[in-house]
C-alpha cells in the first residue's frame, strides 16, 4: 500500500538530504565509514498562513522553503566533508613526523633521539570563520545572477540576433557610420519578431539546450558523479517510501533511479511552462521583455509546481505525463546508479526524517 506522507530530498557532497513535509534530515558518510546526522523540524507556512496554501502560491513557498534548506544541506556537508579532510591531512602529517622522528641520527643525546617531534601549524580555518557568512550569502548573489544571465538574457538575446539574422524579425535602421558598438546595440535594442510564438518557443529551445549542455558537462566531473550517484540513491528510498516497502538497501536497489517530482524535472517543466506564457506578454523594448521574464518566475514556478505535483499520481492525465518526460530523460544523467554503502546513507537520511515528523511520530 503507498504511503501517503510526501517526501523528497536532495543529493550534497557525500551524503543525502531527506525531507518530509513537516521535517529534515541530513546524512553524511565520513572517509571512516561513519554517518554523521542532524535532524530538525521545519515550520508550516501554510498553517500560520493558508492562503500559502492555495494552488500555484503554494509552489512559491516551496520552492523558497526548498532553496533556503538545499543551502543550508549543502553548507552542512561541506563543512562535514573539509573536516573529515583535515582530519586525513593531520594523521598523514603525524605519522610523518613520528616517522622522521624514529630516523634523528647523528647524536649520543638519548633524549634528543627520544624526543617526539611536534610542529604547530598556523590554523587557516580561523581566519576564515569571520567571512564565511559574507561568502556565503555572496555565492548565492552569484549564483541567482548567474543564472539569469545565462538562462533568461542570453537566450533572449541570441534568439533576437538570430531572427533577425534569418530576416524572421524586423531588423534594425542603422546609420552608415554606425560602429560595432552601435550596431550590437541597434541588434539588442528592440524585439519585432514576425511571429512572437515562434520567438518564445525558440528563445525556449535555446534556454533548454544552454541547461542540457550545462548538466552534460558536469557529469564528467569526478566529484559531480558523486553527487548524482547519491542524487539516484535518494530517488531510489523515495519510491522505497512511496510503495510501502521496508527502508533497506536490499528493497531500494531495484526501484528507479528517475523520479517524476524531482528537481531536474521540475526545472525542465519550468521552460515549458514559461515557453506558453511569455508567448502571450509582447513588449517591443527588449529591457522590458527581461523585466518581465524576471518577475514572472514565481508565477513560472508555482504553475510548474503544480504540473509536478500532479504528474507524479497515477490519475493525471498524457499531457502532464508528457511534459515530465524531458525531465526524467534528463535524469538518466543526473542521477547514477549507487553502491549499497550510498543507499545506507539515503535511507539514514529518511529514517532520521521520519523521526522528527510529528504525522509518523
Amino acid at each position: 500500500m503507498e504511503r501517503d506522507l510526501i517526501v523528497g530530498g536532495q543529493a550534497v557532497m557525500e551524503g543525502v538530504m531527506m525531507r518530509t513535509p513537516s521535517a529534515y534530515a541530513i546524512a553524511c558518510r565520513k572517509s571512516d565509514g561513519t554517518i554523521i546526522t542532524t535532524a530538525e523540524s521545519l515550520p508550516r507556512w501554510s498553517d500560520k498562513y493558508k492562503w500559502l496554501s492555495w494552488p500555484v502560491l503554494r509552489g512559491g513557498a516551496t520552492l523558497i522553503q526548498s532553496m533556503a534548506l538545499g543551502i543550508k544541506a549543502l553548507n552542512f556537508s561541506a563543512k562535514i566533508y573539509e573536516d573529515d579532510l583535515k582530519a586525513q591531512e593531520e594523521l598523514t602529517k603525524e605519522k610523518v613526523l613520528e616517522t622522521e622522528a624514529a630516523l634523528v641520527e647523528g647524536t649520543t643525546d638519548e633524549d634528543f633521539t627520544k624526543a617526539k617531534a611536534k610542529v604547530i601549524m598556523p590554523d587557516a580555518a580561523n581566519g576564515r570563520k569571520a567571512s564565511q557568512s559574507a561568502g556565503a550569502i555572496g555565492s548565492i548573489i552569484f549564483a541567482l545572477g548567474f543564472n539569469i544571465l545565462l538562462f533568461i538574457v542570453a537566450p533572449l538575446l541570441l534568439t533576437n540576433i538570430g531572427f533577425i539574422a534569418l530576416g524572421w524579425a524586423e531588423g534594425p535602421v542603422l546609420a552608415a557610420s554606425a560602429g560595432w558598438w552601435e550596431t550590437f546595440k541597434a541588434y539588442i535594442w528592440e524585439i519585432k519578431p514576425h511571429s512572437w510564438v515562434a520567438f518564445n518557443l525558440a528563445d525556449g529551445l535555446v534556454r533548454m539546450f544552454f541547461f542540457v549542455v550545462m548538466i552534460f558537462s558536469m557529469s564528467y566531473l569526478k566529484d559531480i558523479r558523486r553527487v548524482f550517484e547519491y542524487h539516484g540513491a535518494e530517488h531510489k528510498t523515495v519510491f522505497t517510501w512511496e510503495k510501502g516497502l521496508d527502508l533497506t538497501v536490499d528493497n531500494a536497489k531495484p526501484q528507479k533511479r528517475q523520479h517524476p517530482r524531482c528537481g531536474t524535472s521540475f526545472l525542465m517543466v519550468v521552460m515549458l511552462v514559461a515557453i506558453v506564457l511569455f508567448s502571450v506578454i509582447k513588449f517591443d523594448a527588449m529591457w522590458l521583455n527581461l523585466v518581465v521574464r524576471i518577475a514572472l518566475m514565481p508565477l513560472v514556478a508555482g504553475l510548474s509546481y503544480e504540473v509536478i505535483r500532479y504528474a507524479a499520481k497515477k490519475e493525471s492525465g498524457a499531457i502532464f505525463k508528457f511534459m515530465t518526460l524531458p525531465g526524467i530523460w534528463l535524469q538518466n544523467i543526473t542521477t547514477q546508479e549507487p553502491d549499497g554503502e550510498q543507499l545506507e546513507v539515503a535511507i539514514k537520511a529518511l529514517d532520521e526524517s521520519l523521526k522528527v515528523e510529528p504525522q509518523t511520530a
